[in-house]
């Protein structure tokens, strides 16, 4: 901001000169007077220009606020109103969690079902088959009014569907409703460094999906002797979810088992006849015509031998076959697809049953405890079926399963014998095959640069 400031005219004669004189001394008084504003207004002023209109808030100087007094005001506010539908003010949902030791009863009561309706209940819903063993960890759902009328209970104990009871005309009626899953798919890897089951633990694996995998690869892969220290595995492989709980396990659709440095790859393929199987990446059939045990996870411990102490006889001589020690009632299953020959007792073998499969092959599986239902001569079985259960019959000393492996009636070891393969990829799928399969390789190509889950 500048200031003009106006002298007048001056006269050069002597008059003039007062004149001039005059002005001169009115003009420095002015100035003066000028100059008395503060130096800080006149900042302030001349950056108005600059940076426009500024407002400033404070307090005066030597305003004196020890002595100011302050005053609390409380006032009611009022909140809306929150309208309840008649349904909502009546019941409501409660859940509790199954805990160890707990009884149909003693949920009741912690859902707050009061005691009419819990009797009632327990009269009626008695027989559903899920209430007889309740799985800790699970949850229940009970619909109960404010009083603890029980309208309505869901209960997932397991699968893909839910148990509902709900009360119909005073009564408690039992039905099971599907769930609604999401499917998902997984990826995991793990290093053996003690045992299969032990490394899919520390890899977060469900058992399901680690007793999938030994089957698969049961055909190349004896899981009972042929682990070694450093193995590695990687797996993919379907898993189903509810609301974000994992229901379920799915099939493995890749698999790569890495054993004493060589590889072995399987991906699931299912054809246009709608059969499914698991093949290696150039489309041959996994699949062999015997399996490698008849039992799962078992402990072999009695292997192929010529001569061995029998710990009955108290003599020595061959034992032609494998002996797989397991607990009474571990389900045995057939090796391979063939016909009963045999069913029943038979001398040293106790319960013993024979199998004839495709050309010269037999089994046999002696000192069962018991047969599989039905179980009778002449009867086709498929690969894998139980066929009977582990015991101690006949000339034993503690429950195991005496397996024998017979090519033209002559007893040969079936932990070394090559066996026959199955069909492969037929021609006019095999693009098909590689076009489903690329992304699953792709998957085990990508777990293969990971770091693995180690087990101690």
């Amino acid at each position: 901001m500048c200031f003009l400031l106006s002298f007048g005219l001056t006269r050069r004669n002597h008059t003039g000169n007062i004149l001039n004189n005059k002005e001169r001394i009115l003009s420095q008084k002015l100035f003066q007077s000028e100059r008395k504003i503060p130096l800080r207004w006149l900042v302030a002023i001349s950056a108005l220009p600059l940076f426009g209109v500024v407002a400033a808030f404070g307090i005066a100087p030597d305003t004196e606020v020890q002595h100011m007094t302050s005053r609390t005001v409380v006032e009611d506010l009022s909140l809306p109103t929150i309208q309840l539908s008649a349904d909502q003010s009546k019941s409501f949902w409660r859940e509790e969690r199954i805990q160890r030791g707990d009884t149909v009863s003693s949920l009741l009561n912690r859902l707050d079902v009061n005691s009419d309706d819990a009797q009632s209940f327990l009269k009626e819903a008695r027989h559903a088959q899920a209430f007889r063993q309740l799985k800790p960890g699970k949850n229940i759902q009970a619909l109960t009014t404010q009083d603890g009328e029980l309208i309505s209970l869901r209960y997932h104990y397991g699968g893909d569907s839910m148990l509902l009871i709900d009360k119909q005309e005073g009564h408690f009626k039992t039905s099971e409703q599907p769930l609604s899953l999401e499917r998902r798919e997984e990826m995991k890897s793990g290093l053996i460094n003690s045992s299969l089951f032990a490394a899919t633990d520390d890899a977060n694996m469900p058992d399901a999906v680690a007793i999938q995998m030994a089957d698969i690869f049961s055909t190349d892969i004896d899981f009972h002797r042929d682990l070694q220290r450093g193995d590695k595995f990687t797996v993919v492989y379907e898993t189903f979810y509810n609301k974000g709980e994992l229901i379920k396990t799915g099939r493995i659709l890749a698999a790569e088992f890495i054993n004493s440095g060589k590889s072995y790859r399987t991906v699931y393929f299912q054809g246009q006849d709608g059969r499914g199987g698991y093949y290696t990446e150039d489309g041959k059939n996994l699949r062999k015509a015997f399996l490698r045990s008849p039992l799962e996870f078992s402990r072999i411990s009695s292997g192929f031998s010529k001569a061995r102490y029998h710990p009955v006889l108290k003599e020595w001589r061959a034992h032609k076959g494998v002996d797989y020690a397991a607990p009474t009632g571990t389900r045995v299953k057939s090796t391979a697809d063939g016909s009963v020959a045999f069913a029943g007792r038979q001398n040293g073998y106790g319960n013993i049953v024979v199998i004839k499969h495709q050309g010269k092959y037999e089994t046999v599986y002696g000192h069962l405890s018991g047969f599989a239902k039905g179980l009778r001569k002449g009867q086709h079985v498929n690969q894998g079926d139980v066929i009977g259960y582990v015991g101690m019959t006949g000339l034993a000393t503690g429950p195991h399963l005496h397996y024998e492996f017979k090519v033209a009636g002559v007893q040969r070891n079936p932990l070394s014998i090559e066996v026959p393969v199955a069909i492969p990829i037929a021609a006019n799928q095999k693009g098909e095959f590689m076009r489903a399969t690329q992304p699953l390789i792709a998957r085990l190509e990508l777990l293969r640069g990971t770091n693995l889950a180690a087990l101690d």
